[in-house]
């Protein structure tokens, strides 16, 4: 049987309401009901349990023997109930589950997170590295980090950042070259990045036929992380965004031979389910990634691709 047969549950939160009150009419005002709904709501509990449960007086709303001995447990079962809704959100508010892809989130976003618990220490953070932040077949996060170069239909998306590539390599690779003057140079050695990929604009730029280029044998299937690890250890030229690794640049272990940079045309949207919306949470991650993406693109002097309207 279902629970809404053994257990009129409307018609009980009424009659707590009305038995609290001792009046029909603040029931009514404090419930959102019409007098008439309440007094409806009443009878069915009574046809429910075959007895009143008020002795209605004219001056007076006084609980039958039978109303007595229901209020108690009554009151006590929707306390309960507003005890474990009140845990469940409580849960729900503390911890913010955050799905990035592994190099945002190695490279960027897991370095800044203290600074996000900083500003709001009731937040708990739980950070998931996945290279599509957006996994239906895993449990929905509260946000995700989602490259992509459209919104994804059916959630709230905001662009978040774009951004700029150029070819990296160790330098001691470039030692072997005897340096490297020109971007033609670069056609010498082997590359670790996708030869196939959206940076030939690159070379299209510098005015160079990439025709000649030498490709190796690593495929790290676009992961930028595993790229840069590749590069370091000299194994060629990996196309890679100043912004990501300007700590490998700063302590040398890349190089980045030109100054020349191109988009790949893809935007990083944070994105979150529409009910999500008013989430406390989900608001105060949302302005503090903005303004902590905007300082660091600003303190790092790196050039970001003007990112699209929201969606």
């Amino acid at each position: 049987m279902k629970l809404s047969r053994r257990f009129p549950l409307n018609a009980l939160r009424v009659f707590e309401a009305v038995a609290r009150l001792e009046n029909f009419t603040r029931a009514a005002e404090e419930l959102g009901m019409t007098q008439t709904a309440v007094s409806y709501q009443i009878k069915l509990l009574e046809d429910h349990l075959g007895d009143t449960v008020f002795l209605r007086k004219p001056r007076a709303l006084q609980l039958t023997e039978t109303g007595r001995r229901l209020l108690p447990k009554v009151t006590e079962a929707f306390t309960l109930l507003g005890d474990a809704v009140q845990s469940a959100r409580s849960i729900a508010d503390e911890t913010l589950e955050i799905h990035s892809p592994p190099t945002f989130a190695s490279h960027w976003l897991s370095p800044q997170l203290l600074a996000f618990q900083a500003r709001h220490p009731q937040i708990a953070v739980r950070l998931l590295r996945q290279m599509d932040g957006t996994d239906q077949h895993r449990t929905a996060p509260d946000v995700a980090i989602h490259i992509a170069s459209e919104p994804l239909e059916g959630m709230i998306c905001h662009p978040i950042l774009r951004l700029e590539y150029s070819p990296m390599l160790a330098p001691r690779l470039a030692e072997n070259l005897d340096g490297l003057r020109e971007p033609a140079d670069l056609l010498r050695l082997p590359w670790i990045s996708d030869t196939r990929g959206w940076w030939r604009e690159w070379f299209e730029a510098a005015g160079i036929d990439p025709a000649p280029i030498r490709r190796t044998s690593l495929n790290a299937l676009g992961a930028l992380e595993l790229e840069a690890k590749a590069a370091i250890a000299g194994h060629g030229v990996a196309m890679l965004s100043p912004f990501f690794f300007s700590d490998e640049l700063a302590s040398g272990r890349l190089v980045q031979p030109f100054d020349l940079c191109v988009g790949d045309g893809k935007t990083y949207w944070l994105v979150y389910q529409p009910a999500r919306r008013n989430a406390p949470k989900i608001k105060a991650f949302h302005a503090w990634i903005e303004d902590a993406l905007a300082h660091d693109l600003a303190t790092k002097a790196v050039r970001p691709v003007e990112t699209p309207p929201a969606a």
